[in-house]
């Protein structure tokens, strides 16, 4: 019988398909945390006011173009014209992290005296935040508010470049698409988020389901037929962007370790947020305390999550997490501010967890300073939360996820706080050690946070970063700094 004595064809292409991607992503994890005692110096051995100086061309720069010192009182030396893509204009009171990023940028890029003309999706004219009139914003019709059709916004792009050609194009993520971007050289985009980040998100997400809980079919067929084709389609495309913008060390590492960008076409600069919008106030701690019921000097540790209450900002880990920590502390107290899934779930934890809902920037003011320590323990660790720096700004210390995008470029050093594995036993040990610290010493940590991020975590920071790398691009005698 013939058939009995043929080998077995191996399933070689199979076997590959599913082994490869993830033994390079192990080696490169490992690499990722062999060098990041090395490539974190440059912030985590001390604040950045204590760093040597640097000098040099700055596109050979491979930390955090925030560190470096710019003038926020001296006008540009040259202003320019400036077009950008966004997919989308903020919306509304609570607009998602890549919109704050896009008003908070380019209002500052405009106030300096750049004329910034956004091509974006249709908006809604009755929102406060689209009226504004600097930076020009032009939507595209043809659809319904926020629906991104590029075709559109390039041919809007074309007739205003016609009466006076762009000094640089900047695109947040792919909203000029690759084809179009390789017939503009001045071009930068940044890179809010990119595939290979998105299949650790996957992985961290699979790690805490439970023992005997079966994984979702769906989950397979999205890891194998979408992340993995995306990841290798990323590799090529990339490449056809003139310049990169990070907004992590990692993903700056990324870009250039495994996407193979040139080391002078990737820039990493961190997002920043309104330095006048979050600051530390007794009163508003004070008030807000007060609200949650605690006595001006209660012993009560207050502990503080914000934004979309979803599984893959880490609702399932913190929920079981407090849930253990309350069993075994009475002065801990959980604010939970945003919307979502998990909203009904924490209300089931009674009086020890307050429920908030969405909150504006006004009341998120209240929120930060009332809190004496603030948790993140998002599942994604894809670009960086701003909330993260919107706590440090407010003076409170963090507890964040412990990935490369975060412990890199924001908890850099062990004072601002806390980091764990994503799981719930690491998390909650965390916990147990903030509560132990008591208000005292989490205050401590919070001034060197406020400090730590006034300089590095500014909307200030971040704009005059961007105009310089602006004015790099379109003069290469700006890229030589200082």
């Amino acid at each position: 019988m013939p058939s009995q004595n043929r080998p077995k064809k191996p399933r070689l292409c199979t076997f590959l398909f599913f082994t490869v991607p993830f033994s390079i992503l192990y080696l490169f994890l490992l690499r990722t945390s062999s060098c990041s005692s090395s490539s974190t110096a440059v912030a985590s051995s001390s604040y950045v006011s204590n760093q040597p100086p640097w000098s040099g061309d700055l596109r050979t720069a491979l930390f955090p173009w925030n560190r470096l010192a710019f003038s926020l009182t001296n006008p540009p030396p040259k202003t320019l014209k400036l077009a950008v893509f966004s997919r989308k204009w903020p919306d509304g009171p609570n607009p998602g992290g890549m919109e704050r990023h896009a008003i908070t940028l380019y209002t500052a890029l405009a106030q300096r005296g750049h004329r910034v003309h956004v091509f974006t999706s249709p908006v809604d004219p009755s929102l406060e935040t689209n009226k504004i009139i600097n930076p020009t914003i032009h939507s595209h019709g043809g659809s319904e508010p926020g629906k991104w059709q590029n075709r559109k916004a390039w041919e809007l792009y074309q007739e205003e470049n016609q009466k006076q050609p762009f000094d640089v194009v900047h695109s947040e993520s792919v909203s000029l698409p690759y084809w179009k971007a390789r017939e503009v050289p001045h071009l930068a985009v940044t890179w809010h988020g990119i595939a290979l980040e998105s299949l650790h998100s996957s992985i961290y997400q699979d790690l805490i389901r439970k023992p005997g809980e079966q994984r979702l079919q769906s989950f397979n067929a999205s890891l194998h037929s979408a992340v993995l084709p995306k990841i290798l389609d990323e590799i090529r495309f990339f490449h056809n962007y003139a310049h990169h913008i990070a907004i992590s060390d990692s993903c700056g590492e990324m870009l250039r370790d495994v996407y193979q960008i040139p080391e002078k076409r990737v820039h990493v600069i961190l997002n920043g947020v309104d330095e006048k919008g979050f600051s530390s106030d007794k009163k508003l701690r004070s008030l807000f305390r007060s609200k949650l019921g605690l006595q001006e000097k209660s012993s009560a540790i207050v502990l503080g999550v914000a934004g979309r209450l979803v599984k893959d900002k880490g609702h399932p880990l913190l929920f079981e997490a407090f849930s253990k920590l309350i069993e075994t502390h009475s002065n801990v107290h959980l604010v939970v501010a945003g919307s979502g899934p998990w909203e009904q779930r924490y209300k089931k934890l009674g009086d020890k967890v307050t429920v908030l809902g969405s909150l504006d920037s006004n009341e998120l003011k209240g929120f930060y300073n009332g809190i004496d320590i603030f948790v993140n323990p998002t599942l994604r660790p894809q670009g960086l939360d701003l909330t993260l720096m919107e706590a440090m700004l407010s003076g409170k210390p963090v507890m964040a996820s412990r990935y490369p995008s975060i412990k890199r470029s924001v908890v850099v050093n062990d004072e601002f706080g806390f980091m764990f594995a994503p799981n719930v036993e690491a998390l909650t040990a965390v916990m147990e050690a903030a509560v132990a610290e008591g208000a005292e010493r989490l205050a401590e940590r919070g001034r060197k946070c406020r400090e730590y991020a006034a300089e590095m975590f500014t909307a200030s920071k971040m704009a005059l970063a961007y105009e310089r790398l602006f004015l790099c691009i379109k003069d290469q005698r700006f890229c030589i700094y200082p």
